[in-house]
C-alpha cells in the first residue's frame, strides 16, 4: 500500500467523489487541500452545480477528462458504480477515503485493472503535484 500511496499521491489529476461545499466535511477539505497545493482537481457531486466556485460534475462519467486518481468521500453504498464508471473513463486509481470502503467495489477495482488505495489523503504530505 505504501508504495501506491506514494505513487498516486503526488500526481497532477484527481476527482473528489462526493465534493461538498459544505466546509464542515472531508468532502470539502480534501477537495480545497488539493485544489491549493495545485493539483487540477474535478468536483462530483450529483446534487451540487458547484463546489468552491468550480463546476461540479454529476458523475465520474460526466468528466472532461479521466483523473488518473478518483478520491471516494461517498457512502460505501454508491462506491461499486462510482469504481465501474471511473473504470470506464479511463482512470488508473481508486483513493478510499475511511468510511467509504467497500469490499465489493474493493474487489471488482483490484479485478479490473485499478489500484486501490485505502488511506485519507489529509494525514499524507501534499504538495505541489510533480515536484
Amino acid at each position: 500500500m505504501t508504495s501506491l500511496i506514494q505513487k498516486y499521491a503526488n500526481e497532477p489529476v484527481w476527482a473528489v467523489v462526493g465534493a461538498s461545499n459544505d466546509r464542515s466535511k472531508f468532502g470539502n477539505r480534501i477537495y480545497r487541500t488539493l485544489r491549493s497545493a495545485g493539483y487540477r482537481v474535478f468536483a462530483v457531486n450529483p446534487r451540487e452545480d458547484e463546489i468552491e466556485g468550480d463546476v461540479a460534475y454529476k458523475s465520474v462519467a460526466d468528466l472532461p477528462e479521466a483523473p488518473t486518481v478518483v478520491d471516494m468521500v461517498i457512502p460505501p453504498r454508491f462506491a461499486l458504480s462510482t469504481v465501474q464508471q471511473a473504470k470506464d473513463k479511463g482512470v488508473q486509481a481508486i483513493w478510499f477515503q475511511p468510511g467509504s470502503e467497500d469490499p465489493e467495489a474493493i474487489q471488482w477495482a483490484g479485478e479490473n485493472g485499478l489500484d486501490v488505495v485505502e488511506s485519507c489523503i489529509l494525514v499524507h504530505h501534499v504538495q505541489n503535484p510533480g515536484k
